[in-house]
């Protein structure tokens, strides 16, 4: 029997066309998405489920969807599908990285075009039978400053088009290069030089704990007087109550929003001001893009479900069937270790090299160097996927080199990442043991035994009495328990490093008080993609 695909999700008709020629069952309901009853009584009988973004994948639906074995998303992001749950229970999560890309700055720039000119409240004053020239006198773009706030694709995208309209273009990334800068013939600077010059300020960033609310009161009001706002990367990026207020105050002379915190926006001060342009999530709503993203999302689908090949998968490597099962706990570690460096590393990155050592060298070494950097992209993308980060890594300027070399130790495999910033460079190291789970065993240079959990606490310091007793002590009294503990030092009183696994996050104030006894160079609370401890 050929497997079943549901979609639930109003896509083009040439994923359904897809999905039919390549020998799947399909069931098209396009508004089925919308009915979460109807739908979690149905999921069951389905191996794919290909959605747009109306229909929520939550963990209860998918306790639901016994047989499901894909999700593909006609899209970049995933904010409506619980992806951990999706793996815990084994289904993939894929998405379409780059369709709609270009589809998204065009509307960015339409967005800053009709803000200058005001051709939305002109329309509709018109067409109400006024003629109030003097009243929508805009401005030029010419000449003007846009500060693009996220220069990834689509970032990279608005850049390329404003310089197009003679516009000065400043770029804040923290992982932008001076080179990729020179390349988009944008100047880089930080987001409060950004604010403060920008005429007009369009951000394209994913919403992550760092990018919430970037946009607030205190950076409004560092903001220059009259400038215009654009967002059509991800609500939550703009506290709204402050940007309303802003407005109202004539600090900020006009705002278009394409998304929202709460979508559709329910009872949004934004909504009421005239100053206003706002659109219904439009970004990707062009007949090109949605193409693009049916097509890819079909085919990727097929090809699992047909033949066990996956690509574009945010909680799978891209590899085949054939070499999956002696290469996926590497590719685990190998993700494992770009994320420690990832968190770590909190200025442009120059350079990475990546060293396979022994009997990994017969592996698929480029799925490995594509998890790897897929690990050192997450924590400031967490879109990004073993496709994607190649590209997303090539736009940062990422110098990328592999080494290849027989076994030179102990271990009968293992993989070696450098990150070089301008300011220092970090090595980590790690292997698989014969138990299957990877392990880390190298820190800049000092030897360890941790396996990766997915709460970990990272601590750098000299090597002296009471290392141990202050942070089971700090941890112990913020009931935060510790699952393993982790040390190494490169010579007694030298340098050391504590890799400690915890049951639970640290609480901000726990690192806090460890850093405030002045016994520790470095405290790090690190996250790793592991399911459960």
């Amino acid at each position: 029997m050929a497997p079943k695909v549901l979609v639930s999700d109003k896509l083009s008709q040439t994923a359904v066309d897809i999905f039919h020629a390549r020998g799947l069952e399909v069931d098209f309901q396009p508004r089925l998405g919308k009915d979460k009853q109807r739908l979690s009584e149905v999921i069951g009988e389905y191996e794919g489920l290909a959605i747009r973004s109306a229909t929520k994948v939550t963990a209860s639906l998918l306790e639901k969807a016994s047989k499901l074995k894909v999700i593909g998303r006609a899209g970049i992001g995933v904010d409506n599908v619980d992806v951990e749950a999706a793996s815990r229970l084994g289904v993939i999560v894929m998405n379409t990285p780059f369709g709609n890309a270009i589809t998204t700055a065009e509307h960015a720039i339409s967005m800053m075009m009709a803000l200058a000119r005001q051709i939305p409240q002109a329309n509709i004053s018109t067409r109400q039978g006024k003629w109030e020239k003097s009243r929508f006198t805009g401005i030029e773009l010419f000449g003007k400053t846009l500060g693009v706030v996220g220069c990834g694709n689509i970032g990279s995208a608005v850049c390329q088009r404003a310089r197009g309209l003679h516009m000065h273009v400043l770029g804040f990334d923290p992982f932008l290069s001076e080179e990729r800068a020179r390349r988009l013939q944008i100047e880089k600077v930080e987001f409060e030089e950004l604010i403060a010059r920008s005429d007009f300020v369009s951000f394209h960033v994913p919403l992550t704990d760092k990018t919430r609310h970037i946009l607030d009161e205190e950076s409004l009001a560092k903001a220059k007087q009259g400038v215009r706002i654009i967002n059509c990367a991800r609500g939550g990026i703009i506290d709204e109550a402050a940007l309303a207020e802003a407005i109202g105050s004539g600090h900020v002379a006009g705002a278009a929003l394409d998304v929202f915190e709460t979508e559709p926006p329910d009872d949004n001060p934004l909504l009421a001001l005239p100053e206003v342009i706002v659109t219904p999530h439009l970004g990707a709503s062009t007949i090109e893009a949605q193409e693009k993203v049916a097509l890819q999302v079909a085919e990727q689908m097929s090809d699992f479900l047909l033949r066990g090949a996956v690509s574009n998968a945010l909680n799978m490597p891209s590899i085949s069937a054939e070499e999956a099962p002696r290469l996926k706990p590497w590719v685990t570690l190998a993700d494992h270790l770009g994320t420690f460096l990832g968190q770590m590393t909190d200025e442009p990155i120059l350079a990475v090299n990546l060293l396979f050592d022994g009997s990994i060298t017969e592996m698929n070494t480029k799925a490995l160097g594509a998890a790897i950097t897929t690990g050192i992209l997450r924590p400031s993308n967490p879109d990004v996927n073993m496709v994607s980060a190649e590209v997303m890594a090539k736009e940062r300027g990422y110098l990328i080199s592999s080494t290849i070399q027989s076994q030179s130790g102990v271990f009968d495999a293992y993989i070696k990442v450098t990150v070089t910033t301008n300011s220092r460079t970090r090595t980590i190291a790690g292997t698989v043991f014969s138990d299957g789970r990877p392990r880390i065993i190298q820190i800049q240079g000092i030897y360890v035994d941790a396996e990766v959990t997915r709460h970990m606490l990272y601590t750098t310091h000299t090597d002296q009495p009471g290392i141990i007793g202050i942070l089971g002590t700090i941890l112990g009294d913020s009931r935060t328990n510790i699952g393993n503990f982790s040390l190494g030092r490169s010579g007694q009183g030298d340098n050391a490093i504590a890799l400690l696994s915890v049951d639970s996050p640290p609480q901000p104030s726990v690192v806090e008080n460890i850093v405030e006894t002045h016994m520790f160079k470095q405290v790090r609370s690190l996250q790793f993609n592991v399911v459960s401890n």
